[in-house]
């Protein structure tokens, strides 16, 4: 029985290559899948492998003088108090952490894989302190930030800073930086020479912004601003040195290279 009229005949040869160029197509689709497997399961593999104690950050070392701060502290700061996982570790982030630590200047983190993590932190320098509320001293770095709060007094020059009304500002808060007020006696007190930053028992900033020190030979030392202060401290030093001072209670170097004393 011959087929009908409109029906197209199709050469076997022909049906049979086009049925290998499908199974080729459908091959190469499934063997796609597969790689895209693998690679997904190699990725979910590597993931977890990487979150088991294996890799956990189980060698933490701390470098750097750190005094006034408890490892155990850098360590909470950080987030590597619990032993996390070696690459949930952000050095950025986690060192900056650290560095709201009241006493801590800065901090720097790396990794060393598989289990190791180091911080080195460097710490700020205890340079002055201010009376606060209730009877308490506030400790502050050169730069005005408190680090410290106690009922002691602390063995360093006392900052006293006058406001615009002349009433004395009390210090910031622990981790806070103290105002701007503050700042020219925070430049004096930073900078003070070694031939008698040890006399220096207090820095005073006037409402108008003027310096002067209080020397524990009862000598008041009249700064005024803290342009040309090398000059001034120059001047000082002299003075003290020559021990030409002989019943005065002040010095005023206010004008450098010109300085003048008086009782």
């Amino acid at each position: 029985m011959s087929p009908p009229p409109d029906e197209v005949q199709i050469d076997p040869r022909i049906r049979q290559r086009r049925e290998s160029v499908v199974r080729s197509r459908t091959y190469k689709r499934l063997r796609w899948a597969g790689v895209v497997v693998g690679v997904v399961a190699l990725v979910a593999l590597g993931i977890g492998l990487l979150h088991t104690p294996l890799f956990e950050a189980k060698v933490v070392t701390i470098t750097g003088a750190h005094p006034n701060t408890p490892a155990t502290a850098i360590l909470r700061a950080a987030g590597l108090a619990g032993r996390p996982p070696l690459v949930s570790v952000d050095p950025g982030a986690d060192a900056a952490r650290v560095e709201t630590l009241p006493y801590i200047a800065s901090a720097q983190i790396s990794r060393h894989w598989p289990d190791g993590v180091t911080v080195h932190v460097t710490e700020r320098v205890p340079t002055v302190v201010m009376a606060g509320p209730a009877s308490s001293w506030s400790t502050l770095d050169g730069h005005g930030r408190t680090l410290a709060i106690g009922p002691g007094r602390p063995v360093l020059p006392v900052l006293v800073v006058h406001g615009p009304t002349g009433a004395p500002i009390p210090p910031a808060a622990e981790g806070a930086t103290v105002g701007a007020a503050a700042n020219a006696g925070l430049t004096v007190a930073r900078t003070l020479p070694a031939a008698f930053a040890g006399q220096v028992e207090s820095v005073t900033v006037a409402a108008d912004g003027t310096v002067s020190l209080a020397l524990s030979s009862n000598l008041t030392v009249q700064l005024g601003t803290v342009s040309e202060l090398q000059a001034k401290y120059e001047d000082v030093a002299a003075i003290i040195a020559h021990g030409s001072l002989r019943g005065a209670r002040t010095l005023d170097v206010t004008v450098p290279e010109s300085p003048t004393v008086g009782p």
